[in-house]
Parts: structure tokens; C-alpha cells; sequence
């Protein structure tokens, strides 16, 4: 038994160095997903998901290194939580920094025109572009007033305005709703009376 516990519990990587591996990765995939660019953050493809996907398996053997311990993961899990922890609260104060880390948002459709160079440069094809609208619930880009595919990877959408025909049209319909109940309460009325 305690065989089994000491090969569970016991790691031959010293706890700095089982502290310093966590750091060093969440860095590196840091500054690489930032390098990346937005779209490995919004997961619009199967090919982004299983890169994503192979990534944390490839840098799990830098994270641990040769300790399968229990306590060898879980001092690797608290460090990239607790770094994690400080560098959002750090970044929360230092909006200039989060800007440099985050990046800024990028404008795909403006004024219902679609952004083609910056499709390009963010490598979203206008398919894509298209099922993220159908997502949010407009039936097609021609619907779309704006896009914004944001800092951490989601595509905001904002429909256009109603025109001026077709709010008229909406008064219109609304009017003659108003009109068919009051005659189907004075039809009403009469026959109560007759």
C-alpha cells in the first residue's frame, strides 16, 4: 500500500521546477494564440477545434514533465490557475497592457457591407461569417448592420434599423388590428342589444 501511495504522492521534479513548467507554457500559448489571431478562439471549424484540441495534449508533457504523479498534476493545475488568477486581475488594472495582450476588435460587416480584407486578414471565409449570423438568428448578411468579431473571439451582429417603409407598414398593421377589434366588439354590443 504504500507502494501505491508513494508512486501516487511522490514526484522526483523538484516543486519549483513543477511551478516554473505551468508558467513558461501558459506564456508561450499566451503570446501564440495572440499570434494566432482571434479566430482559434472562436472555433467557427473542425480543423480549429482539433488544433486546439492536440495543443493542450502536446504542451501536457512540457506542463509535467516525466512526473505521472497525482501531486505532480495538481501543482501544475493550481499554478496555471493561480497564474491565470493574478494575470487577469493584472490586466483588469492596465487596460493599455490588456489591449497589447488582447488585441482590439475587428469590424467584418459595417454599415451592411461586408469587410472582405478584414475576413481576409482574420482568414474567416464569408460562409462562416454567414452561419455565425444564422446563429444569432438573422436569416442572412443582407440583415446585418454590423459585425464585430470581438477580443475574445465571438462575432457580435447588429440588424439594421427597420426602414421607413416598413415601420409605416407596421402602423399600418397595427392600426387595422385596432380597428378589427372595435368592430368585432361593437358586432358584439349590437347583438347583445337586438
Amino acid at each position: 500500500m504504500t507502494d501505491i501511495v508513494h508512486s501516487m504522492f511522490w514526484s522526483e521534479l523538484p516543486i519549483v521546477e513543477k511551478m516554473l513548467r505551468p508558467v513558461v507554457v501558459y506564456l508561450f500559448l499566451l503570446v501564440g494564440l495572440r499570434l494566432a489571431g482571434k479566430r482559434e478562439l472562436v472555433q467557427l471549424n473542425a480543423m480549429d477545434l482539433i488544433v486546439l484540441l492536440t495543443l493542450s495534449n502536446t504542451v501536457q508533457n512540457a506542463i509535467i514533465g516525466s512526473d505521472n504523479s497525482v501531486s505532480g498534476g495538481l501543482i501544475g493545475a493550481a499554478t496555471l490557475l493561480a497564474v491565470n488568477y493574478f494575470a487577469v486581475r493584472f490586466l483588469y488594472s492596465h487596460e493599455a497592457i490588456d489591449r497589447l495582450v488582447e488585441g482590439e476588435p475587428d469590424v467584418l460587416v459595417e454599415d451592411g457591407k461586408v469587410c472582405t480584407e478584414r475576413l481576409e486578414r482574420e482568414l474567416i471565409t464569408l460562409s462562416e461569417l454567414e452561419i455565425a449570423a444564422h446563429k444569432q438568428g438573422f436569416a442572412s448578411l443582407e440583415d446585418v448592420d454590423k459585425a464585430v468579431l470581438e477580443t475574445g473571439g465571438v462575432i457580435s451582429f447588429v440588424g439594421k434599423k427597420p426602414g421607413p417603409d416598413l415601420i409605416r407598414h407596421g402602423e399600418l398593421t397595427a392600426r387595422l388590428d385596432q380597428i378589427v377589434k372595435e368592430l368585432a366588439e361593437l358586432r358584439t354590443a349590437l347583438a347583445a342589444r337586438g
